[in-house]
């Protein structure tokens, strides 16, 4: 099996220090020019106390918009924020008014509100669609917008990933314009996925998201509140669904039928469900966060779309100005045939649902797993690493990661600078591409 090549980059915007080889790293066509102010791993209780009334003045939470013309002064970039699993809008107050201080004006901030709270049961594809259907009325109503990105934390990510190829739209006349890294090395290599398309109408952009769990909760540590306890791991896949309904058993691959490949997979690929890799791939960027440690809820190697043996120690230090953001590095395209669900996957699922122990769950897991990261490494993406093992509170990691609430998780603003930054940085090679 392929391993995914990687070229290791210290994409934290200048100044950057490398916390492998201690030397300072020379800024790539990704950097944004010009950085932002540095932020810090705590804030002054003034701008705590500003960001929610800022947010609330500023954002809008889901709620009917009136239609905007097409001023000059009017926002064209749409950059949607979902929350993940039994959450609601109140999860992004500070990310939110944080993003919208450093992005300014161009970007129409916009909270998802169609998934809340026990919303978020009904399985990734209900909640998908609902998000798919949410995206058009805002797109509808704000005449404005042209181009589009998406951020979203935990289950929200995988809410995202199936929203889009609902929206998605492929392009006749593929563009043809300057890019970064990720699409550019898809385009050499040949990748059939980066060939342009439409999300919603508009121009895909960013897709990031924030501990996600791509490869699912099934197998040793990537639900780590099971501390990998394997009786723990058998029992967890057959109850998960009385707890948390068809989500759960999307999440831990046991879903349909024994012949039919999980939800999962199937979104690790353009199928007859939708064209998710395509998706994806029409994305300019593509940049995944993953907590390294102390995440109680989404384990490193599927928030990082990783395989054991792709694990490494991770460095101690923050990044310059990023506190708790660790490690950044570019992970090119790996061309394949894609995921496949083989026969002994169908032997191996069958026996999962129908007979679960040990050595059954961990054999369809480490296959379908397997096939998982085979169909998402066809496209490129940037692996961003974090570490709240010096925070004083790191057991929070999962919302820290986000800061879901502005004064227990404010350890985790340094990786939202570190998103607003490359956003920022995105636009404004967007803006110089259209310019060209």
């Amino acid at each position: 099996m392929a391993t995914a090549p990687f070229i290791h980059a210290r994409y934290g915007y200048p100044p950057a220090i490398s916390n492998r080889n201690n030397k300072p790293s020379i800024p790539s066509s990704s950097h944004a020019s010009n950085s932002l102010s540095s932020a810090s791993g705590t804030n002054s209780v003034q701008r705590h106390q500003s960001h929610r009334s800022q947010a609330m003045s500023t954002v809008t939470h889901g709620k009917s918009i009136a239609s905007i013309g097409n001023l000059k002064s009017d926002p064209d970039h749409l950059l949607v924020l979902v929350h993940g699993i039994l959450a609601s809008t109140a999860d992004w107050t500070y990310a939110e008014a944080e993003l919208k201080r450093r992005l300014g004006k161009n970007f129409f901030i916009y909270v998802s509100s169609s998934n809340t709270y026990t919303k978020t049961f009904t399985g990734i594809n209900g909640a998908g669609k609902r998000l798919a259907d949410e995206v058009l009325q805002v797109v509808r109503k704000t005449r404005s917008l042209k181009k589009i990105s998406f951020l979203s934390h935990s289950l929200g990510g995988l809410f995202a990933r199936y929203a889009i190829a609902v929206l998605y739209s492929p392009d006749t006349n593929s563009r043809d314009q300057p890019s970064d890294l990720a699409n550019m090395t898809e385009n050499s290599l040949g990748t059939s996925f980066s060939r342009g398309g439409t999300i919603a109408g508009l121009e895909p952009i960013n897709f990031i998201t924030l501990a996600t769990p791509h490869l699912g909760v099934r197998g040793k540590k990537q639900l780590p509140f099971l501390l990998g306890v394997p009786i723990l791991e058998k029992l967890a896949a057959p109850i998960a669904p009385f707890f948390v309904g068809r989500t759960g058993s999307q999440l831990f691959l046991t879903d349909g039928k024994p012949d039919k490949p999980p939800l999962l997979l199937r979104m690790a690929s353009d199928c007859e469900d939708g064209k998710f890799l395509s998706a994806l791939g029409a994305f300019r960027c593509r940049i995944i966060y993953a907590n390294v440690s102390y995440d109680h809820m989404v384990g490193w190697r599927t928030s990082s779309i990783r395989r054991e043996t792709e694990l490494s120690k991770p460095p101690q230090q923050s990044l310059d100005g990023y506190k708790h953001v660790v490690d950044v590095e570019y992970c090119p395209p790996v061309p394949s045939g894609g995921p496949q669900f083989p026969a002994k996957a169908v032997k191996a699922k069958e026996a999962a649902q129908n007979a679960p122990n040990t050595q059954n769950t961990v054999e369809y897991h480490e296959i379908v797993e397997d096939e998982i990261i085979r169909g998402l490494q066809q496209l490129g993406w940037k692996k961003v690493d974090v570490s709240f093992h010096s925070a004083f509170w790191p057991f929070f990691a999962h919302n820290n990661i986000h800061v879901k609430n502005e004064w227990l998780h404010n350890a985790g603003v340094g990786v939202i600078a570190h998103v607003a930054d490359s956003l920022r940085h995105q636009e404004a090679s967007s803006i110089f591409s259209a310019s060209l």
